[in-house]
């Protein structure tokens, strides 16, 4: 669910607390992915440790893709192949840079290319990827939708400017009580949030 833009702080927080639990879920099946197929790679294969990372994080960011599109940000504006998608591809690029950027350091820098180095290397990678992706994909990817008021409130706001202007002040209040019934509907809904 969209994290409310307006509302109070608790309504807000909790949106937050669900979209991380939901990006989480998602970023989980991810890492198990991630870490999977690499794994995979580096036991069947004799492909180096870096490219191997490379391989398993696309196929884990094609996972994510869905998990987000379809669970996490459902509920969210679909902007498709002309937005959504290039920018989704180009923040998880950045964030293969990064992730594989820890693993890059720890295994060709300081030398550490374990198996269980990798791993972990990997594991912080991955952690430190997703501050990036959380931030990423909900500011510039996934955006909220605008929040619509009720239909009934702009109902009630029309049939009280429509009386307010046949009242038998008529044209003499003209605009500006249209604006005071305006201000006066809107009044309760500012109230309330």
């Amino acid at each position: 669910m969209s994290t409310p833009q307006q509302g109070s702080a608790l309504e807000r927080v909790r949106g937050l607390a669900r979209e991380v639990a939901k990006f989480g879920a998602v970023g989980g099946v991810g890492v198990l992915v991630n870490l999977g197929v690499f794994n995979l790679i580096r036991h069947t294969t004799d492909l180096q440790v870096v490219r191997a990372s490379v391989i398993a994080t696309v196929v884990a960011i094609i996972t994510n893709y869905l998990g987000f599109r379809y669970f996490t940000y459902r509920d969210r504006a679909r902007t498709g192949g002309s937005r959504e998608l290039p920018l989704f591809v180009a923040f998880s690029v950045i964030g293969l840079v990064i992730e594989n950027g820890v693993l890059y350091t720890a295994t060709y820098g300081f030398g550490w290319d374990g198996p269980l180095a990798t791993n972990v290397f990997k594991f912080i990678g991955i952690g430190t990827a997703t501050v990036f992706r959380f931030w990423s994909y909900r500011t510039w990817v996934f955006k909220a939708l605008p929040e619509q008021r009720p239909e009934s409130m702009e109902v009630a706001e029309v049939a009280e400017v429509a009386a307010v202007v046949s009242s038998p002040r008529g044209a003499a209040a003209g605009t500006t009580a249209a604006a005071d019934a305006t201000g006066a509907a809107r009044a309760p809904e500012h109230a309330a949030k």
